[in-house]
């Protein structure tokens, strides 16, 4: 039969493209609907030839009566087919903000994120592209959201799979002509005929009338996805090159703010991106560009996106979680060369006549680097009384949301180095002594907030 050998063939492209080889570990995400069970069929039929391990995952969602009989049919039919299967019960948030479609995808993805492959198969086709793209379109979506779906898209981690979508270059009539051909059974799923969800009226009305008016509605919006998603590819390979110019992590604020407003978005969007954040609105980017542009170059500034925070502080710019990270349990210090601080470390480094005197730390009982306490004071100058924490960290412009973070060396009790702050007076390397030079690096977060300052 010329279809079956033009999907056969259309899914073989795919697959030669990712490499997939003797060594590869598929597993297809069989739905029970017509599109998962053909591309199960076709997939079954490529193995020999290929040499990959193939495996199924089906996802029951629990939202219809007819749940357990679609996951039943799923396994009775990768038994006869010798094929490993996999069943996932997922519990779907009924008062999702995206609404019951978004939950079920979420929780969807979630589930297949845990199987452990190299590629997850899915059944998608050019009409679901086509559907994504209008849907994507009408909300207001960027380039990356209007690139919709990639026939291959890598891993985005060493625990997730990556995904194929060998059929997305196929309409559905193909795989459906080709389905009833091959004499293949299949599900119905009732909830695809319920216009009250959105992809669905899409769908069920807005898809066909566009193609009464323009026959090759769906082909155009699949190219037009694979124009957005080229654009797309431009804008990371940009955002790449202005993180490298900017210093990397962190960022150097001063070097960020003169790539102008439209660049320096970017290259935060491409950041939120590579950290896994959810995408914050248009609106709320835009928002802290400005604030970012309109602040003063010493401003510290903390801006939430979503799950992550934009922080500004001196000359760095970065990214972390928006949620503050609990405070690490104080550590003895016994002459490491470096010691965990939340998510980054404190290095203690030699210097001459800098840093702490080391003969003060050798003669002490213990030491140890542990949070801020409260009532703490600290004298940086010999000939100056102690004065407050918060009144040395008002002096060195040290925003609020950062001073219960900074790290404290104590020396029997007594405040010796602040993060960001200093070293106090009656711990302070003479001249011509080897000193200690603590500095904290908040690299994991992206941030290095009391860099350069001992």
């Amino acid at each position: 039969m010329v279809v079956h050998d033009e999907l056969r063939s259309e899914v073989g492209r795919v697959l030669a493209a990712a490499g997939v080889g003797p060594h590869s570990r598929l597993c297809c995400a069989l739905s029970g609907g017509v599109d998962s069970v053909s591309l199960f069929t076709l997939l079954c039929s490529l193995q020999a030839p290929f040499g990959y391990a193939l495996s199924a995952a089906h996802v029951h969602h629990g939202l219809s009566p007819n749940a357990d009989a679609w996951a039943a049919a799923c396994a009775r039919r990768c038994e006869r087919a010798g094929v490993p299967f996999q069943l996932f019960r997922v519990t779907v948030a009924r008062d999702h903000p995206g609404g019951l479609e978004a939950a079920a995808r979420e929780a969807r993805r979630a589930a297949l994120d845990r199987v452990e492959c190299d590629w997850l198969v899915l059944g998608h086709h050019q009409d679901d592209q086509a559907e994504t793209v209008l849907f994507r379109l009408l909300r207001g979506a960027g380039v990356h959201g209007a690139a919709a779906m990639a026939a291959l898209d890598r891993p985005r981690s060493a625990r997730c799979p990556g995904r194929l979508r060998p059929l997305l270059g196929v309409r559905r009539a193909q795989i459906l002509a080709w389905a009833r051909a091959a004499g293949l059974r299949w599900e119905e799923d009732e909830s695809n005929a319920d216009e009250r969800y959105t992809r669905n009226a899409l769908r069920r009305q807005l898809l066909p009338a566009a193609e009464r008016i323009f026959p090759a509605a769906v082909p155009a919006l699949a190219r037009a996805a694979e124009n957005f998603r080229e654009a797309d590819t431009l804008l990371d390979e940009l955002a790449a090159l202005d993180a490298a110019a900017c210093g990397g992590a962190p960022l150097s604020r001063s070097a960020a703010l003169a790539l102008g407003a439209a660049r320096l978005g970017n290259l935060l969007r491409w950041q939120l991106r590579g950290a896994g954040a959810l995408a914050p609105s248009r609106a709320r980017l835009v928002e802290a560009v400005r604030q970012l542009c309109a602040a003063g170059a010493d401003t510290p500034l903390r801006l939430v996106l979503g799950d992550r925070a934009c922080c500004a502080y001196r000359d760095a710019l970065w990214l972390e979680a928006a949620a503050p990270a609990p405070l690490p349990p104080a550590q003895r210090w016994h002459g490491q060369a470096a010691l965990p601080w939340g998510q980054g470390e404190v290095v203690f480094a030699g210097a001459e006549g800098e840093g702490l005197s080391r003969v003060r730390l050798a003669a002490a009982a213990e030491v140890s680097l542990a949070p801020r306490r409260e009532g703490m004071k600290l004298r940086l100058d010999s000939r100056r009384p102690r004065r407050s924490f918060k009144n040395l960290c008002q002096e060195a412009a040290i925003p609020a949301w950062l001073r219960a973070r900074l790290p404290v060396l104590w020396v029997d009790g007594e405040p010796a180095w602040v993060a960001g702050i200093g070293v106090a007076a009656e711990f302070a390397c003479a001249a011509g002594e080897t000193g200690v030079v603590p500095r904290w690096h908040a690299a994991a977060a992206g941030a290095d907030p009391a860099r350069g300052v001992s």
